[in-house]
């Protein structure tokens, strides 16, 4: 068994390990989620997150089995890694080798949490839309997790797989992500709505297959005079997969941006996605005051964008993994600073986020 083989398989069993903590321990006393937990989850994933920079810049090199300056020099030049081999010296060679892999991991943790905070705005709208009990939250969004891990690895590997055959991708990838930043930006005060009768999902499920018309406590299929239907709680969930499908066309390319490492990728959006469903009890009651995170996120999306596209000649001018992460602190710093400095004097709209009662969802 290979070196990234074992590196995959601990890493992934060790975050279904934290899963099966945060629905077993941590959700069994309580329907729903404290403002209190939230916090604390929130701060413990985080830690791990740090936890695994930290592995990364003391193990990293062990990932890719290096054990000697001729396979790092192979694996610097496989995934373009910005840094320069001391002849004859592995040690220090590894050294610089693994703080540069620390980083990157870093700088693709901090891009995914900060995109993910976009996927809030759309799961609140989406439970606020169908009406979902707020018990139901937490179901929804671990199972919804539980399916992202699984199509985030199928993208990130495809992808790599992708870069390293086709160079060129790369500059489709900045130029889409030009786009999705410029298209934020001008579409950021608009009123986003979800329409629960022609949403794609709902019109497919409708074709397709069975549905019960009404919520049926915590479940997601249900049984009546020995027909199985899906209730509108499933339908919810996979219209959240189908929205975290989308996030990912932007996300990942994004991260790409910093890395071509697979499995650095892999990691740091895996740790920024198990730290979403806390973040979202966090921030889901307060979220509509960070008035220009839109703008923060979308000046994020179009200066990687941009860094994809002129990957070539940054790196010619010594444009480092250092510069990235300054650059993406500081937009999302100053987006969160002038909403907290300018706050919003008086709101047309707000979102319901304490939906009291269950509504039905009525289809053609």
């Amino acid at each position: 068994m290979s070196n990234e083989t074992l590196f995959l398989i601990s890493f992934v069993v060790f975050i279904f390990f934290i899963l099966a903590l945060d629905l077993g321990l941590l959700h069994k006393k309580s329907d729903t989620i404290s403002l209190k937990q939230a916090g604390l989850m929130s701060f413990f994933v985080v830690c791990l997150s740090l936890g695994f920079y930290f592995l990364l810049i003391t193990y990293g090199h062990m990932l890719h089995g290096i054990d000697s300056i001729e396979k790092l020099q192979t694996v610097i030049n496989k995934h373009h890694h910005p840094i320069t081999v001391i002849p004859n010296d592995l040690e220090h060679s590894i050294a610089l080798y693994n703080q540069n892999l620390g980083l990157e991991y870093l700088t693709g943790y901090v891009v995914e949490y900060a995109l993910s905070v976009d996927n809030i705005f759309v799961i609140v709208l989406v439970f606020t839309a169908f009406g979902v009990a707020q018990r139901n939250y937490h179901r929804v969004l671990f199972w919804g997790i539980l399916g992202a891990i699984v199509m985030r690895f199928i993208f990130i590997f495809v992808g790599a797989a992708l870069i390293e055959k086709f160079s060129w991708i790369m500059y489709v990838f900045g130029a889409f992500l030009v786009f999705t930043g410029i298209k934020m930006f001008v579409d950021k005060d608009k009123d986003e709505e979800i329409d629960t009768q022609n949403h794609p999902v709902v019109r497919f499920a409708n074709k397709y297959f069975k549905v019960h018309p009404h919520f049926v406590g915590s479940k997601f299929f249900v049984t009546i005079d020995g027909v199985k239907k899906i209730t509108p709680l499933f339908l919810v969930l996979i219209i959240i997969e189908f929205t975290d499908l989308i996030f990912a066309v932007d996300s990942i390319p994004a991260i790409f941006s910093v890395t071509k490492d697979p499995y650095i990728v892999f990691f740091s959006n895996i740790f920024a996605i198990i730290g979403l469903r806390s973040m979202f009890f966090l921030l889901a009651g307060i979220i509509d005051k960070f008035r220009f995170l839109k703008i923060g996120l979308a000046a994020l999306l179009t200066f990687i964008g941009l860094k994809m596209l002129g990957h070539s000649y940054l790196e010619e001018w010594g444009f480092t993994t250092t510069h990235s992460l300054l650059i993406i602190v500081s937009i999302l710093g100053a987006s969160v600073f002038f909403s907290l400095l300018f706050p919003e004097k008086k709101k047309d709209r707000k979102l319901k986020f304490n939906p009291d009662d269950e509504k039905h969802l009525h289809h053609h």
